[in-house]
């Protein structure tokens, strides 16, 4: 999907992007073969061919980075598809909101396997930061509101500067109120039993338990918890990618809707 955008371009709005796609032109090099586009001086299509150049050098050496400043934080879904196999999908459960909370569980899911660090057993800053380096995405829900910004926080410059696919902004604009677990029921997407059962503030109550008896299941309940969270965001995620692409292929067609799109 990011070859197929024009958004990152200075002064390209919704509007022109739409316009650009309707004119034939649904990638960069569709864009780059053409002499002139209808709504473009000279002096800026060729502004725009250099513009176009770097991000695609960027983008195929892997260097998502490039896009954080450029890209609208909004549009960092369309990142995805090219980046999924280097994405992270992060979520954290906290004590509170209080200037001394604290961070009592790390989850990371890698599309495969979840890495849980809780506080006080395993969680440890430094290693973090280096698995954190391995990525190229970060992907959350409402992690650009709460999570990243409590992360920065208690670990100053722990998160690599790559994009942050906040779902959350998506899911807004797609008509899928709430929070993640009201959107995941909304989707079908179940949990077990008895995790079911919990919302947010249940993590706390269960750490807290856990921290005043020493017993085991209510950690573990709590692991299981963030584990959902992170597995789930998945999903969620993949449908939120495959809609949003559906709207604005919308006037693509048919052949160009078949066509590789990432």
């Amino acid at each position: 999907m990011i070859t197929n955008s024009f958004i990152f371009l200075e002064r390209i709005g919704d509007k022109l992007e739409q316009n650009i796609w309707k004119n034939g032109i649904y990638d960069w090099d569709s864009f780059l073969k053409r002499k002139s586009v209808n709504g473009l001086s000279r002096h800026r299509k060729l502004y725009y061919d250099r513009k176009i150049l770097n991000a695609r050098k960027a983008l195929y050496n892997f260097d998502s980075s490039y896009f954080l400043e450029i890209l609208p934080k909004s549009e960092m879904w369309r990142l995805y598809e090219f980046f999924k196999e280097d994405a992270v999908f992060l979520d954290i459960e906290t004590t509170g909101l209080d200037k001394h909370d604290d961070i009592t569980v790390f989850g990371l899911y890698d599309g495969l396997n979840t890495k849980i660090m809780i506080n006080g057993i395993n969680l440890d800053y430094n290693a973090l930061k280096k698995e954190l380096q391995k990525y190229k995405l970060i992907v959350t829900f409402n992690g650009a509101s709460f999570d990243l910004p409590f992360i920065e926080k208690v670990c100053p410059a722990l998160i690599p500067k790559i994009p942050n696919f906040d779902v959350k902004s998506v899911t807004d604009r797609l008509g899928l109120r709430g929070g993640l677990k009201n959107i995941e029921k909304m989707l079908c997407i179940g949990r077990s039993e008895v995790v079911e059962k919990f919302y947010g503030g249940d993590a706390l109550t269960l750490w807290r338990m856990y921290r005043a008896t020493g017993d085991d299941y209510y950690l573990n309940l709590l692991v299981e918890y963030n584990e959902y969270d992170i597995t789930n965001l998945e999903i969620v995620a993949e449908h939120c990618v495959k809609r949003m692409k559906e709207r604005i292929f919308n006037g693509f067609s048919k052949k160009e809707q078949n066509s590789d799109t990432q």
